[in-house]
């Protein structure tokens, strides 16, 4: 099912989606996929905080918006920015003259689908701070480290590098340690926005949680046994979902990327890179 978006204002101009998610269409709509009317209330209110709370969401496709928030609904993460779970990022689209909505996954996504899957023992992802490695065996894949035991003080800290490690219940293990300069180089070749210092990029705004996000989606996606919820949540990172039901693949931390839209008011004439365009059910990822 394609989530449509053709509701328009008697000018026919597409209406914002503070409104359109409050006409019938798109109620009836939230109602039949969600099914339960507690859930879709629930959904409605936090989808709406979300795009309140970012100004450059306003002018975005509503249906965009709204497949975006579905997706992270089917997924059982909440859109809130301040839980980091997912996030909607405006991008511009100037092949079809408009402003999309993209489902970006956060660390902490990351971090909820695993622990639901029952088959992690431990799941870490750490950075650590100047001074703090002693060293780190990648054969083995052990670490030694002497971590900084004032909070205050190793917040302030510089960041040296990144550590992420898993073990399952049945006792297998894997660890990452990556540098803050392989780190930088990695966000420089993937971001073309960070790599020109644009300012608005999220490896600009919270570097440590890009690299987080970055350092869990290499372990996972290569070493761990992925659930169905993971599978599709890592498929989806970083799409936006059109209404034939096709997921365009935007942005990657395994491919060239373009850049999010500023929120703050100057614009940007930052146009997305050339794109993969995957096919996608998007009503197999809105399952119960």
């Amino acid at each position: 099912m394609a989530v449509q978006n053709k509701l328009a204002n008697s000018s026919g101009k597409k209406l914002p989606f503070t409104v359109a998610i409050q006409t019938d269409g798109y109620k009836r709509l939230i109602q039949n996929t969600l099914a339960n009317p507690k859930r879709a209330a629930r959904f409605v209110t936090a989808i709406t905080s979300a795009v309140s709370a970012n100004p450059a969401l306003q002018d975005c496709d509503a249906g965009t918006i709204l497949s975006a928030g579905l997706l992270g609904e089917g997924l059982n993460l909440s859109p809130s920015p301040q839980l980091g779970q997912y996030y909607l990022v405006p991008f511009n689209d100037s092949k079809n003259h408009r402003k999309t909505a993209q489902f970006q996954l956060g660390y902490k996504g990351y971090i909820q689908l695993a622990i639901r899957s029952g088959q992690y023992k431990k799941l870490n992802v750490l950075p650590i701070k100047e001074g703090e490695l002693v060293q780190f065996d990648p054969l083995n894949e052990e670490i030694e480290v002497q971590l900084i035991q004032d909070a205050r003080q190793r917040e302030g800290a510089a960041t040296a590098g990144y550590y992420a490690m898993f073990e399952y219940t049945n006792g297998f293990r894997k660890a990452l340690y990556w540098s803050r300069e392989k780190m930088e180089s990695h966000a420089r070749k993937y971001s073309k926005g960070y790599a020109a210092g644009k300012g608005y990029t999220f490896w600009e705004k919270d570097f440590d949680a890009m690299a987080c996000k970055t350092m869990l989606r290499q372990l996972i996606s290569k070493w761990s046994i992925m659930s169905i919820e993971m599978e599709r949540a890592i498929t989806n990172d970083m799409t936006v979902q059109h209404e034939d039901g096709t997921a365009e693949f935007i942005e990657s931390v395994e491919s060239p990327v373009s850049e999010p839209v500023p929120t703050a008011p100057t614009e940007t004439n930052q146009e997305p890179q050339e794109t993969e365009v995957q096919e996608a059910d998007f009503s197999d990822v809105l399952g119960e």
